[in-house]
């Protein structure tokens, strides 16, 4: 299987499921919560407010371990792990871009000067076409 078939599959995956995991590092262990994520191409966003533990994560360590995929109807869906390195996105257009009106539990508007953009440029691919199958990466 070539490499565009793979990222043709994962960016399947990328547009199916928009709720994943976000694991950062918190005082030395693991820490993962679910997030909300967008993407453009193989490049994933999510949203945060800027007064959060995981930015100040991020701060000490960018790297970050992300799950998309599974959504527990059956263990014969796809999913993906990304390994990604993360940077902080304050541009107003994507901001508004990627603005979700589900945000407003954590941020008032695409306009709140605590929203920011996480940018998390995949170091690592892997896709998985069910449990328990080999990974493609990419």
């Amino acid at each position: 299987m070539s490499n565009n078939d793979v990222k043709n599959q994962i960016l399947s995956v990328l547009d199916d499921y928009t709720i994943g995991t976000l694991a950062t590092i918190q005082d030395g262990k693991p820490y993962s919560r679910f997030m909300m994520f967008f993407h453009e191409d193989l490049v994933l966003y999510t949203a945060t407010n800027k007064d959060t533990h995981k930015v100040e994560e991020l701060e000490k360590n960018p790297y970050v371990h992300i799950l998309l995929g599974y959504d527990g109807q059956g263990w014969s869906d796809p999913y993906v792990e990304v390994e990604a390195k993360v940077n902080v996105e304050t541009n107003e257009e994507l901001k508004k871009k990627f603005w979700n009106e589900k945000l407003k539990e954590w941020i008032k508007s695409p306009d709140d000067p605590n929203y920011l953009l996480l940018q998390l440029t995949p170091e690592r691919m892997r896709y998985f076409d069910k449990a328990g199958s080999k990974p493609k990466e990419i």
